[in-house]
């Protein structure tokens, strides 16, 4: 399939109107600034951007980013001007025709984007086999990717080797496509459903245990959408399968517990993250406001304390007292509450 997709992406898309359905388009609000960025990018880079959503994690100034699967160099050349010249971007794909793109406008980004040298760089390789390409353990800040993973035949080996190459406190910042349920054989073999990201699609809970058992204990959904597919001929092959887009940020921090358990903990957001100055959004059940005190479980906790989010939040409590699951967080008690006032007496197996 490795080939089909090279020849997909290489050959036969020449643009994004070639698509045959919406699953490879960027859908929702663009917050301003990112559209000022997104005007700074060369228009034969930006015509051949296939991604699902927009990665545009928080906090990047200086940072040291990688972007599997980066293509036409869309979203590189977006996150060079938000990490800024101290930082750097390094993007790794496949396709040599998408390479050629996204070298050919070097130095026009950055005379544009008026730095000295290029914060940018661009690799040919498997994101699978991150492994052959002498990149060193523990040396990026952040990875993103935006509708590839899906296209990749072992994305196990993905998970592991962005594990393997973030520094501790790191995450693994990437949108994607997901299906409701596991995709038959069938249609796993279909080289249009496979190059369109649907038929490469994971379940979303083996999605699930496959971050965990590459080391990300906790992931954390920021956004999502359905898709509508739009294209008659491809929706009755697929039948009744559902698929999303979906945003997913996963933190390199060992020992993350498997359920959000509740320590009496809390944070207050300071500010100081540019653009989200009032409201920084972790995941879609963390919406924090500035200057408020507010819970949190023992994973949160950890995520923002260490991580690049830190000097922005104070933080309340430790681990000393535990108080079970916490509530709206997790997986609830479950077994039947006892009514208040009956004492939970009775006894007995009748």
């Amino acid at each position: 399939m490795k080939q089909a997709v090279q020849e997909y992406y290489g050959k036969i898309l020449q643009g994004t109107g070639d698509l045959q359905t919406n699953a490879c388009c960027t859908d929702g609000a663009t917050p301003p600034h990112i559209k000022a960025a997104l005007a700074n990018i060369h228009p034969e880079v930006s015509g051949r951007y296939y991604g699902c959503g927009l990665v545009r994690p928080e906090r990047l100034e200086g940072t040291r980013i990688l972007d599997l699967g980066s293509g036409s160099g869309r979203d590189c050349y977006l996150l060079a001007q938000l990490v800024g010249e101290a930082g750097s971007v390094l993007g790794v794909d496949m396709t040599d025709e998408q390479l050629d793109v996204a070298n050919r406008h070097l130095d026009w980004h950055r005379e544009r984007f008026g730095y000295a040298r290029s914060n940018v760089a661009f690799r040919k390789g498997y994101i699978e086999c991150l492994d052959e390409l002498g990149l060193e353990e523990g040396s990026f800040d952040i990875i993103v990717s935006n509708c590839v993973i899906n296209l990749s035949p072992d994305k196990a080996a993905v998970l592991r080797e962005a594990y393997r190459l973030l520094k501790p406190g790191g995450e693994l910042y990437f949108s994607d496509v997901y299906a409701d349920r596991r995709v038959p054989t069938e249609l796993v073999d279909d080289p249009l459903l496979y190059g369109e990201c649907l038929s490469g699609a994971l379940y979303w809970n083996d999605f699930q245990n496959l971050a965990k058992r590459a080391g990300f204990l906790d992931p954390r959904l920021v956004e999502d959408r359905p898709l509508s597919i739009d294209n008659p001929r491809i929706e009755a092959s697929i039948g009744h399968i559902r698929f999303f887009s979906a945003t997913y940020r996963l933190f390199k921090l060992d020992g993350l517990e498997s359920h959000c358990e509740d320590y009496g903990q809390a944070v207050r957001y300071l500010g100081g993250i540019a653009h989200h100055e009032q409201v920084f959004v972790l995941d879609k059940h963390h919406v924090i406001e500035k200057g408020r005190v507010f819970p949190v479980c023992g994973n949160t906790y950890r995520m923002l304390r260490e991580s690049r989010f830190a000097a922005c939040f104070e933080f309340f409590g430790g681990q000393g007292v535990h108080y079970g699951i916490f509530d709206g967080c997790g997986t609830a008690l479950p077994f039947d509450r006892p009514q208040e006032g009956d004492g939970g007496g009775g006894g007995g197996c009748c």
